[in-house]
């Protein structure tokens, strides 16, 4: 088995146990509930603000859901009540987790109405507690998938079989609302009306209708001052769609909150890591500037897949959120934002054949970009979004020949493109308080994730499921499952070999699959 480092972090991994862990500062301690138990929004996340030097105080992973139990929302609140300390500097804790059990728990529950906002009053009595505590809350949207695929079966089993006609009402519904429907869609309407099973939209309907009415509970609470900060995500969703068409009567219901109070944008992954980076600034009465600079083309007017809008509003609303401030000069920024956009505005897949490292019309012209603004001096953070679910293979590989994969404060390619550019922009600023060897090793965790795994190994491992004995497929692993980890374990370090700087002998990779598929790994490294 190849061992995994990086020459330039000479020092990478054996400081864990050395004087610079001693050394180790705590300067706040904030108390997190995360959404679920997946990697990049637990463990990760809790990862960055540790090397960061704050404390955090975060529920066992057994509390937390995860794909095939949703969790417990009750078990969170006692968890929460009795770990909630006078010693805390902030809260920043997932509504999902607390109303439903967690980000799956919100569109798979049977809890009635009344049972939800019942949960949410529960906010109110926590402040009340704790008058003092900042208290950071994010919530969702609930997500609208355009098929049963997409869903990942994380929908009820019905959506499998009608996801696809779901999201087309849907779309309609919403679009009809704003600008009318065509004579032919207007047909097309009524013949999914009668297509799809009356018991399945009802039910969808009917949980979605719940969590609305949470979620208008949750806002009069950012109004009232009970939160010090909500935001609301729009998961996974489109121009139009049922996640759009609430999101913006969302949006008019909390108007006139302020947005130094309440937003609501595309995504919500990245949401618990962007509240912490506020957190974060408002203890330390800091506000850092921001430049964004996008490839060129349709740059920050692009609409990536899985969004209602566009990238640059995305952005924007995520330097509020973090408590950073934009300035239109990179003279005067703390750190560049660099988003790497298709110049036609397209959004593809990381498991597209156009994803092949073959450069396209913009690739040169964005490694550039990165190029020049490090070779300034400045703090670069690279939002990676030209492809979903993984990185740009042509884009990484122009990095490494330049030298400049870790000359980055922060890099993220993975998921939704705006939980890439979230996750980057609030991991970047948090950097301002790493060393050298601390940001070299989130920069490796990025490496070896979205591009190594998500934009490579992972189609290379699934398409060998077939020769492992066992039952199990991509989406349900079961027996095949250790021997799927293993098989990619040996896919990265080949890979890291070949893709990232020298390596030493001081450590290994491990992989496993924590949800049972092979859609996000749980990658470890270190000796």
């Amino acid at each position: 088995m190849l061992r995994v480092t990086v020459c330039v972090l000479t020092v990478l991994l054996v400081l864990t146990g050395n004087c610079s862990a001693r050394k180790k500062i705590v300067r706040e301690k904030i108390l997190y509930i995360p959404h679920d138990s997946r990697p990049v929004v637990n463990k990760q996340t809790i990862e960055i603000l540790e090397k960061a030097g704050v404390e955090i105080v975060a529920p066992p992973e057994n509390l937390l859901g995860n794909r095939q139990d949703s969790g417990d929302p009750d078990l969170l609140w006692d968890w929460l009540n009795k770990n909630a300390t006078k010693d805390l500097t902030a809260a920043v804790i997932s509504s999902d987790a607390l109303l439903y059990g967690s980000l799956i728990g919100s569109r798979k529950h049977d809890y009635d109405g009344d049972t939800v906002l019942a949960r949410a009053d529960l906010f109110n009595e926590f402040r009340r507690r704790h008058k003092k505590l900042p208290l950071y809350v994010f919530g969702s949207v609930m997500r609208t998938p355009r098929t049963g695929l997409a869903s990942g079966y994380e929908e009820p089993d019905y959506y499998r079989y009608y996801g696809t006609n779901i999201f087309r009402l849907t779309e309609l519904m919403d679009k009809q609302e704003l600008v009318g429907l065509s004579p032919r869609e207007i047909k097309e309407f009524n013949f999914l009306q009668r297509l799809i099973p009356e018991r399945a939209i009802a039910d969808w309907m009917g949980r979605r209708e719940k969590n609305f009415d949470a979620n208008k509970k949750l806002i009069d609470y950012a109004r009232d001052k009970t939160f010090d900060y909500l935001l609301i995500g729009r998961d996974d969703n489109a121009p139009y769609s049922q996640t759009h068409n609430e999101g913006r009567k969302l949006l008019e219901y909390g108007r006139g909150i302020g947005a130094n109070r309440y937003l609501t944008t595309a995504g919500i992954d990245e949401a618990g890591l962007v509240l912490l980076a506020r957190a974060v600034n408002i203890n330390t009465n800091r506000s850092p500037k921001v430049f964004v600079e996008y490839n060129w083309g349709r740059g920050g007017e692009t609409i990536p897949s899985y969004s209602d809008e566009t990238i640059d509003e995305s952005i924007r609303a995520a330097i509020n959120a973090t408590g950073a401030t934009s300035t239109d000069k990179a003279t005067d920024a703390d750190f560049v934002l660099t988003v790497n956009t298709n110049p036609d505005g397209m959004t593809f897949e990381a498991d597209d054949a156009l994803n092949n490292g073959t450069p396209r019309g913009g690739t040169f012209a964005f490694a550039d970009i990165v190029q020049n603004h490090v070779a300034d001096g400045r703090k670069v953070i690279v939002a990676d979004i030209a492809f979903a679910n993984g990185s740009d293979n042509a884009l990484m590989i122009q990095l490494r020949q330049r030298g400049l994969l870790f000359k980055l404060s922060a890099y993220a390619g993975w998921n939704t493109p705006t939980n890439s550019s979230g996750f980057a922009l609030a991991a970047g600023i948090l950097t301002a308080r790493m060393n050298d060897n601390r940001i070299n090793e989130l920069l490796l965790r990025r490496y070896l994730d979205d591009w190594a795994y998500q934009a490579n190994v992972r189609q290379i491992g699934a398409a060998q499921l077939n020769w492992i004995d066992g039952d199990g497929r991509y989406e349900v692993l079961d027996g095949k499952r250790a021997a799927a980890a293993a098989t990619c374990a040996e896919l990265l370090e080949y890979f890291a070999q070949g893709n990232l700087p020298a390596f030493t002998g001081n450590d290994r990779l491990r992989v496993s699959f924590p949800w049972n598929r092979m859609f996000e790994a749980d990658i470890s490294f270190g000796t």
